[in-house]
């Protein structure tokens, strides 16, 4: 069986390399739509999303990530465009992290299937869970109560994306 969205599935792949030019603001309408029509528990849509194009913001959030990561370089891959991810604590809502995680699923889905490459980054709930995340938080007009759960580098791939690595055996099971 196959059609074109079964394809991208298979085509898509993470991206680590992005030219410096801004994507345009359809282009990250187009993302940033698909993510709200991700499917969340008991259609809650818990998620809330943040696109990040301010330089200041840009450079602040590496330097977060770097810190929890543990290194020098830009675990963002110098995208200029960076998507981040939040959700209710589990104390408040106990499907916020498989939601976003569906949220991020379809961003990166959406990325591919108009040019755009992305990468998902970890960290987030490590960033946010400290007092300069939590001021960054408010300062994004977030409420109180949420957490990092992911975040998507997005932007115009610098080249061109590899070939698939092949799938492990026995990746699924069918039981009849």
């Amino acid at each position: 069986m196959d059609n074109e969205i079964l394809k991208a599935l298979r085509s898509r792949r993470s991206v680590r390399a992005y030219k410096p030019e801004q994507i345009t603001d359809e282009e990250l309408k187009a993302v940033l739509d698909a993510g709200t029509y991700a499917p969340t528990g008991m259609n809650y849509q818990d998620p809330w999303i943040v696109a990040v194009q301010n330089p200041e913001i840009i450079n602040q959030l590496v330097r977060m990530n770097a810190t929890v990561m543990g290194t020098d370089g830009n675990p963002y891959y110098d995208a200029p465009t960076i998507i981040l991810v939040f959700a209710s604590s589990p104390e408040k809502w106990e499907n916020g992290t498989a939601d976003a995680s569906l949220v991020l699923g379809n961003m990166m889905n959406a990325a591919y299937a108009i040019g755009l490459g992305s990468c998902w980054i970890n960290r987030e709930r490590q960033m946010f869970a400290t007092e300069e995340g939590r001021q960054l938080m408010t300062h994004l007009g977030l409420p109180e109560g949420l957490v990092g759960v992911g975040a998507l580098s997005l932007g115009y791939p610098a080249k061109p994306l590899p070939p698939a690595r092949p799938r492990k055996e026995n990746y699924y099971r069918v039981v009849k």
